[in-house]
């Protein structure tokens, strides 16, 4: 039943009539955030249509539990708010690699535990406002992607992120 309802909804979502305004062909920029430290990554978009679009962003994770690399893609759906307000949701996935920092165990405090890191792989969602300059080539945005591991090594297998993150993007 939770699954039906599921596939109802994302099928609104898809055939939702509203109208959207032009995107640009092609922007790229920087993307900044995560749920667990700092994070940066390399950010570009290519439109693929008049309300789609692939977002690509490539970066590095410093957090309390591990440093890391990390690409995403995700296509996305956008749809116009009004007065340059953009709202989107998209879905894709991404590949890393991991390298776990070595804490006490907690059983024994003398002992000290290396958790496993290495290549993982996982899915992503995400769900964004942008606002798009008219008299500048900017884009801001902010959105939420939630990422799920689906294959990993070590501590990172089915391990759920909830990644938050401010972009800039120059746009051409």
């Amino acid at each position: 039943m939770k699954i039906t309802k599921l596939i109802a909804f994302a099928l609104f979502l898809v055939t939702t009539t509203l109208s959207a305004q032009e995107i640009a062909n092609h922007t790229i920029g920087l993307r900044l955030g995560d749920s667990d430290g700092f994070g940066a990554e390399i950010s570009y978009q290519k439109s693929i249509g008049r309300y789609n679009r692939a977002e690509l962003n490539f970066g590095y994770r410093d957090s309390r539990e591990y440093d890391g690399i990390k690409g995403v893609l995700v296509f996305q759906w956008i749809h116009n708010i009004g007065g340059g307000l953009n709202w989107y949701y998209g879905f894709g996935g991404g590949v890393g690699n991991a390298n776990f920092e070595a804490r006490p165990d907690p059983s024994n405090s003398s002992n000290i535990i290396q958790p496993e890191g290495g290549l993982f792989i996982l899915g992503a969602g995400d769900v964004g406002i942008e606002f798009n300059f008219d008299n500048l080539p900017l884009l801001i945005s902010l959105d939420i992607r939630p990422e799920i591991g689906i294959v990993g090594y070590g501590d990172f297998d089915d391990r759920f992120d909830f990644d938050i993150g401010l972009g800039i993007r120059y746009q051409f």
